[in-house]
C-alpha cells in the first residue's frame, strides 16, 4: 500500500454508503489509514440530518443507492455543499459507467471488487485536488485584493480570468509560457507563480535571454567545466542547476539562438544538462517558466523558433492583457503608484480630475510600466499635492495637447483624430497650456518644457504675452 497522504489542514470526513457492511468497514479502515475521519451509514432520507451534520467532504456510495432512494439526499448534499466529492462504487465495467457517473455529478468511480491500493489512490487524488482548489481560491483572493505578489492589480474581467488561471497553474510543476506586450508584468506573473507554488522557498532565477551575448548564454544556463574555454578558471554549475528545486524564468525566450533552443529542449525532456566541455550530464529539478512579447507561432512558421520547443514550453499559456484593454484598472493602478510615492517621499499626492480622466483615455503603449514611470516622474516634479497634466511626461502631454486641439477644432466630433497644425502653432499651444496648468509659474513651465527661461520669455513676447 502507498504511503498515507498527510493533509496539511483539518482531516477530511469520508462517508461510506453501501448495503454490504463488510465493504463499509473495509473502506472506513482504508480511509482512516489515509488520515481521514470515516463514517458509515445508509444513504437515505432517514440519514439526511446525520450526513449534513457531519460536514462530509467525500462520499463513497454504491451505484444502486446513488440512483435510488438516496438520490435526493445526494442532490441536497451537493446543493448545500457543492465542493463535496462523490465516488461511485459499481460492479459494471463499461464506458457507459463513466458517462453515467459524470451525469449524476460523480467526481470519480471504483469498480467492484477493488483493491485497497485502488481506493487509497482515489482518496489521495481527491484530497490533493481539494488542497489545490483551496490554495487556488486563496491565491485568487490575495491577487484580487492587491495582497498578492508585486504590483499585480486589477478588477477587470480580463484580470479576473488571469487570476483564475494563474491560481491553478501555481499549484502545478509544468512549464508555463507567458505572452504579453512589453510592460504588462510578465516577470511579476512569473514571480507570483513561483511564490505560490511548491518551490516557493527555493531560488527564483530570472534569465534575460535577450541581454546575454550568444557566446555566454550556454555557459550561463547549462554551466561549464574548468578549462572549457579561455578564461574558464573554475567550474560553473549554470543557472539551470543552481536553481535547485526552484524556478528558472527565461525572459524573452524568443531571443534564444536556434542551437541553444535544441539544447534547452533536450534539458527539458531529459531533466538533465551537459555542462560546456563536460562529459557527464547533471540532473536538474527546476521548474521552467518562459516569457516573450513576440508572436512565437509566427516565428515557428518562419523557422526562427523550434516547433518542438514551442510545444514543450506551451503546456500552459498565460496571455497578459495590455493596459488599453483594461482601462477600468487604471485608476486602481494609479492610486497604488501614488501611494507608493507618498510613502517614499512622505508627501501626499493625488491626480486632478482632468489628469485622471486623460490617463484613463490614454493608449499606454508601454502598458503598466509606462504608467508606473509616469506617476513616479510626476510625483518627483510636483510642486504641490495635486498633480496636473503639465507635470506628466512629454509623450503624455503631447497626446493630451493633440486631443485638446482636436476637440477645439471639431467640438461636435468629440475625441476625433488630431487636427493637422503647424509646428509653430503646436509649440505656442504647448507653452501657453503648460503655463496655464502651472498657474503662470514660468520657471516651472520652462523646466517642464525643457527650455531655458530666456527662450520662454522670448516666445511669450512673440505671442504678445507679457512675461
Amino acid at each position: 500500500m502507498q504511503t498515507p497522504f498527510q493533509p496539511e489542514a483539518a482531516p477530511l470526513h469520508v462517508l461510506v454508503a453501501d448495503d454490504d457492511a463488510s465493504i463499509r468497514r473495509a473502506c472506513c479502515e482504508i480511509a482512516a489509514i489515509e488520515g481521514m475521519v470515516a463514517h458509515e451509514a445508509e444513504l437515505s432520507s432517514r440519514s439526511r440530518g446525520l450526513l449534513l451534520a457531519k460536514g462530509v467532504d467525500i462520499v463513497l456510495v454504491d451505484e444502486t443507492i446513488a440512483t435510488g432512494e438516496g438520490c435526493d439526499v445526494l442532490d441536497e448534499l451537493r446543493l448545500m455543499r457543492p465542493d463535496v466529492a462523490v465516488v461511485w462504487m459499481t460492479s459494471a465495467s463499461t464506458v457507459q459507467l463513466a458517462l453515467e457517473a459524470l451525469r449524476f455529478g460523480a467526481s470519480d468511480y471504483l469498480i467492484k471488487p477493488f483493491s485497497a491500493d485502488e481506493l487509497s489512490t482515489v482518496l489521495r487524488r481527491l484530497a490533493e485536488r481539494r488542497t489545490v482548489d483551496a490554495a487556488s481560491r486563496g491565491l485568487r483572493e490575495r491577487l484580487r485584493s492587491g495582497k498578492g505578489v508585486g504590483n499585480i492589480l486589477g478588477e477587470s474581467p480580463e484580470m479576473e480570468k488571469l487570476y483564475r488561471i494563474l491560481a491553478r497553474v501555481a499549484q502545478t510543476v509544468h512549464p508555463v509560457l507567458i505572452i504579453g506586450e512589453s510592460g504588462t508584468g510578465k516577470e511579476l506573473v512569473a514571480r507570483a507563480i513561483h511564490a505560490n507554488g511548491s518551490g516557493s522557498g527555493k531560488p527564483f532565477v530570472p534569465v534575460d535571454c535577450g541581454s546575454l551575448a550568444p557566446t555566454l548564454i550556454e555557459s550561463e544556463l547549462f554551466g561549464h567545466v574548468k578549462g572549457a574555454f579561455t578564461g574558464a578558471h573554475r567550474p560553473n554549475d549554470g543557472l539551470m542547476v543552481a536553481a535547485g528545486a526552484g524556478t528558472v524564468f527565461l525572459d524573452e525566450i524568443a531571443e534564444l539562438p536556434l542551437d541553444l533552443q535544441a539544447k534547452l529542449l533536450r534539458a527539458l525532456q531529459e531533466k538533465e544538462v551537459r555542462p560546456l566541455g563536460g562529459n557527464h550530464a547533471v540532473p536538474i529539478r527546476a521548474r521552467i517558466l518562459a516569457a516573450t512579447h513576440q508572436d512565437l507561432t509566427a516565428m515557428v512558421e518562419q523557422g526562427r523558433f523550434r516547433r518542438d520547443l514551442y510545444y514543450r514550453l506551451n503546456v500552459v499559456k498565460l496571455t497578459l492583457p495590455p493596459l488599453r484593454e483594461r482601462k477600468e484598472d487604471i485608476p486602481l493602478l494609479a492610486a497604488h503608484f501614488l501611494e507608493r510615492n507618498s510613502l517614499e517621499m512622505r508627501r501626499t499626492f493625488r491626480l486632478s480630475a482632468e489628469t485622471l480622466a486623460f490617463l484613463v483615455d490614454y493608449a499606454w503603449p508601454g502598458n503598466v510600466r509606462e504608467l508606473s514611470n509616469a506617476i513616479d516622474r510626476a510625483c518627483n516634479l510636483a510642486s504641490g499635492e495635486v498633480i496636473e497634466m503639465g507635470e506628466m511626461s512629454t509623450s503624455i502631454r503631447d497626446a493630451w495637447m493633440q486631443a485638446t486641439v482636436s476637440r477645439r477644432v471639431h467640438p461636435e466630433e468629440g475625441p476625433a483624430e488630431p487636427a493637422v497644425v503647424t509646428l509653430a502653432e503646436l509649440e505656442k499651444r504647448a507653452i501657453l497650456t503648460t503655463l496655464d496648468q502651472v498657474n503662470g509659474d514660468k520657471l516651472l513651465a520652462a523646466r517642464l518644457l525643457n527650455i531655458g527661461k530666456t527662450t520662454l520669455y522670448r516666445k511669450l513676447k512673440e505671442y504678445g504675452e507679457t512675461p
